[in-house]
This record gives structure tokens, sequence and C-alpha cells, in this order.
């Protein structure tokens, strides 16, 4: 009896975990327009927040471009203010390239995620 009661168990604990992964295609957005959070998906709201970060930031990249040339325009022919001018716009420069490429990989990561789940 107790073989046939474990082997019983074994096999409803089997046949339950292998419902589990159809539980994991819900995205829960019919549990957030219920409480009135909305019907956005989770993954736009994420790229939302992302193009907003990466907007601000490309917007201080710009600045600094901008401060470095106000500064060699200022230098008044001092190699010195020239060469801490020449500094200040290549690191604009390249921040504003790894924003680009941060840019791209975000876009890209999560419309392959979109793509994968098919929603």
């Amino acid at each position: 009896m107790k073989k046939f009661t474990a082997v019983a168990l074994t096999s409803v604990t089997m046949m339950s975990l292998l419902a589990v992964p159809v539980l994991a295609l819900d995205t829960g957005i019919n549990y957030g327009t219920a409480l009135g959070l909305g019907t956005k998906d989770v993954r736009e709201g994420t790229m939302s927040i992302v193009n907003s970060l990466l907007g601000f930031l490309g917007i201080i990249a710009i600045l600094i471009i901008l401060w470095g040339g106000f500064r060699w325009m200022t230098a008044g022919g001092n190699e010195e203010k020239i060469g801490e001018a020449k500094k200040i716009i290549t690191a604009g420069i390249i921040g504003l390239v790894i924003i680009f490429i941060s840019f791209a990989l975000a876009t890209f990561v999560i419309n392959s995620l979109v793509k994968a789940t098919g929603v």
C-alpha cells in the first residue's frame, strides 16, 4: 500500500510539473488592467524607460561636446587650454558613441525578446 501511494504521489507531482510551463505564457497584462495600471506590455515599458534614459544621456554628451568647443574658442591660442578642450570633445564623442551602441543593443535585445515570445 505504501508503495502504491508513493507511486501515485510521484505521478501526480510529475503531471503537475508538466503543466507549469503553460503558466509561464501568461504576461500578466490582465492583472495590471484590473488594478488600473494600464495595458502596456512590460517589454514596451522597459524600452520606453531605456529610450528616455539614453536620450537624457545623449543630451548630456552633446552639452559636453559644446562645452569643449566653447573652451577651445575661448582658449585664445593657449596650447594647454586647447589640449584640454580637445580632451573634453574627445570624451564627449566617445560617450556619444557608447550611448548609440547601447541604444542599438537595447533595441535589438527587446525586439528579439518580442519576436521570440511571439506576443
